[in-house]
């Protein structure tokens, strides 16, 4: 998975569509959220469930343990083959479980008609659903963010059609399973299920060629999730 996606609805309506009854401690409202390019390191709301309420974060997109802070870059994403038994990723695991919901992510694949160019594709839900992407995260409930605060996106190996957009997707959870990926009873076993099998199939996403100004960070707005028309579509791929 590449480092780029959208989650422009109101929170409200991420809640609302997993028919979750807890209330919602904090960082709930009506109004639409509208970030299209949502890069790593910048700040972007999760769910995460705290005994029997919901609580909204604002948390930045990459996480690493206090071992490894400066020597790298922070990860934004985590390999479901790993996250489970890895070193690095277990000071979140399983606790930390949290949701980011979504829109739909970007993939870049080479550009027939220029292969040293990369062309944008953009993979949604088929039938227009958010998304919910597993995560972990660290956040110590502090108004301004904290420098041990950060979260990842859980990763799995592509099926099918998506092979052929990137060989990694994000962890995407039907509704009912990631109620239970929030629930702090399910157990550290069970979540581990979920880890390794509980991903939705292609067939459950669209894909399609967008404009390269998501390329840069600072572009915003839809039409960066807009269908390239037909005819800057010629000579590109199709699936």
């Amino acid at each position: 998975m590449c480092g780029r996606y959208s989650i422009y609805e109101s929170m409200d309506h991420y809640l609302r569509q997993l028919s979750l009854d807890l209330v919602v401690i904090n960082g709930y409202d009506h109004e639409a959220i509208n970030r299209y390019n949502v890069a790593p390191s910048t700040r972007v709301e999760i769910i995460r469930q705290v005994g029997d309420g919901l609580i909204v974060d604002r948390v930045k997109w990459g996480w690493s343990p206090f071992w490894a802070k400066g020597k790298r870059p922070d990860p934004i994403n985590a390999r479901a083959e790993t996250v489970v038994t890895g070193k690095f990723f277990s000071g979140l695991w399983p606790e930390g479980r949290a949701l980011a919901p979504a829109n739909g992510w970007f993939e870049w694949i080479p550009d027939p008609a220029d292969p040293k160019r990369k062309q944008p594709y953009y993979i949604t839900s088929a039938d227009g659903g958010p998304l919910y992407f597993a995560a972990l995260a660290e956040v110590h409930g502090n108004i301004e963010a904290d420098e041990r605060d950060g979260f990842v996106i859980i990763t799995a190996a592509a099926d099918q059609g998506l092979i052929d957009i990137h060989d990694r997707k994000p962890l995407v959870l039907r509704p009912e399973l990631a109620q239970e990926w929030l629930d702090p009873t399910t157990s550290a076993q069970r979540a581990s299920a979920i880890v390794e099998q509980g991903c939705r199939p292609a067939a459950d996403f669209r894909w399609y060629p967008v404009g390269k100004a998501v390329g840069n960070v600072r572009n915003e707005g839809v039409t960066l999730i807009t269908p390239k028309d037909s005819e800057d579509q010629q000579g590109q791929l199709e699936f």
